[in-house]
């Protein structure tokens, strides 16, 4: 079992907690649920099939493991604080400018708050399509819908962000 959870931890770790604290956005909690998977993995894997790739059942089991953890709290969302300053590495440029990290910085919030604005089905597609880089296939298999389902649910959640970033444009401010 030890060999089991080295080989996923070092295949996927790093995409599996920013999958999950992308949808919790809270690092105490993000961590525990991250637990939750590896220990739900180590538990369930001798049943693993292999109908999809290990990395689609292991986000298919996060996701559904931050489901549950959503529906103890008896609500959809968490509001909470996300601080861009502790996760700078998000930013791809080697060496921007002060004033452009203040841009990004205040951009990429601005599509994070937006995104918490889209239903759960349409930031899940998002997060895992344009975050974490999943094929339409993958996203189909880890969410246990249809390609087709995936493709709309995608297109209206961009538009959904499109609308967004557009009515902050035209007020000069937060879309609010």
């Amino acid at each position: 079992m030890e060999a089991v959870f080295e080989k996923f931890y070092e295949n996927y770790h790093n995409d599996l907690y920013q999958f999950v604290f992308y949808m919790v956005k809270d690092k105490e909690t993000c961590e525990d649920l991250v637990q939750e998977v590896y220990i739900k993995v180590l538990k369930s894997y001798h049943s693993f099939k292999g109908e999809s790739s290990e990395k689609t059942w292991l986000f298919s089991i996060a996701r559904h493991i931050t489901i549950d953890y959503f529906r103890k709290q008896k609500r959809k969302r968490i509001a909470g604080f996300f601080d861009w300053r502790e996760h700078g590495e998000l930013i791809k440029d080697q060496n921007p400018l002060p004033e452009e990290i203040t841009v990004q910085n205040e951009m990429i919030s601005n599509v994070y708050r937006y995104l918490d604005k889209c239903t759960p089905e349409q930031k899940s597609v998002l997060i895992l399509r344009y975050i974490q880089s999943f094929t339409i296939q993958e996203t189909a298999d880890i969410l246990n819908v249809s390609v087709s389902k995936v493709k709309t649910t995608q297109h209206r959640g961009l538009k959904k962000l499109q609308t967004y970033i557009h009515s902050e444009q035209q007020e000069g401010g937060d879309a609010e």
